[in-house]
């Protein structure tokens, strides 16, 4: 393929290029959600709310798109390169499928994985009466049950949940900070989505009580179809340049338990003139002198 690149005229397209142009450190990963030609208000809502948990990073097409991702990836590949978008999520309604989500991703503009997953049970975020988080607050992520470790296609599932709801990378954290928790259930063949805002209590000590205060929305999900991308490309799409690979250091080894430990190389040491305790019964004699100094006394100066 021949790609024809046009110099840009104006600084907004300069910066707007070099948004997009690839680098050692990615921006955080966006996520679009499109609604597709027959959603119902199930659907409709779910997206909202999915997209009031991501804003903002997270683009909302409020208009219908008649496509089916399966069939033809096209229409989603032209959207992701638009709004620079790597996370879609795509919700549709139909008589064989109804209460249909399709949650995916993309590498280099190309779908990569894309698993189907039911409606069975939804309630928004307008149902449960609570307070709410604020936007843009990073969740903590929580997966419970053996089928997220067993089943290849559930492996998959939970890095693509992690994906899509992780956020921006961060250097620190505060403890004020984690007040948001999203909790994955995988048990029975469904998966159970709910959502919880974490409420610091007073304790009579330094480490806060915590408790945990349903927030919604929440949601049972079944898995249907699923997309999932061969070995070697998804070794490919985790490959890191190698100005990223951290360099490994000569004689330093770690244990299971995080302790360091280092070698250190030395020069023979001479145990000769080692700095010993001075007591008398170590010092040498005159003769035991005179023998190291071959045997010749040094002349005593005279007092004038």
């Amino acid at each position: 393929l021949i790609y024809c690149y046009r110099k840009p005229k104006t600084k907004r397209a300069k910066r707007f290029l070099e948004k997009r142009e690839p680098k050692l450190k990615e921006n955080t990963k966006n996520a679009m959600l499109i609604k597709g030609g027959n959603a119902n208000l199930t659907v409709t809502e779910v997206l909202k709310d999915i997209y009031a948990v991501k804003k903002p990073f997270a683009v909302l097409y409020k208009k219908k798109n008649i496509t089916r991702p399966f069939e033809d990836q096209t229409s989603l590949e032209f959207f992701s390169k638009k709004s620079d978008c790597s996370l879609f999520l795509f919700g549709s309604h139909n008589k064989k499928r109804p209460n249909n989500l399709i949650i995916g991703r993309m590498f280099d503009y190309h779908v990569l994985d894309m698993i189907e997953l039911g409606i069975e049970k939804f309630v928004s975020l307008k149902d449960v009466k609570n307070s709410k988080c604020p936007e843009g607050t990073k969740p903590m992520l929580i997966f419970a049950g053996d089928m997220f470790d067993v089943n290849e296609e559930y492996r998959r599932l939970k890095s693509l949940l992690i994906d899509f709801f992780r956020g921006p990378s961060v250097p620190s954290i505060r403890l004020a900070g984690l007040e948001y928790v999203l909790h994955f259930t995988a048990v029975d063949g469904k998966i159970y989505m709910r959502s919880y805002k974490v409420l610091l209590k007073k304790s009579g000590c330094k480490i806060p009580r915590i408790e945990l205060e349903e927030m919604g929305p929440s949601l049972d999900l079944v898995m249907r179809r699923t997309h999932l991308a061969s070995d070697d490309l998804y070794k490919l799409s985790l490959k890191q340049p190698k100005a990223l690979k951290p360099k490994k250091k000569k004689n330093i080894s770690h244990d299971v338990f995080g302790t360091t430990y280092g070698r250190i190389h030395m020069q023979k040491q001479d145990l000769g003139k080692l700095q010993t305790r001075k007591m008398k019964g170590l010092k040498k004699r005159p003769a035991e002198k005179l023998a190291e100094d071959g045997g010749v006394s040094p002349k005593k100066s005279k007092s004038a």
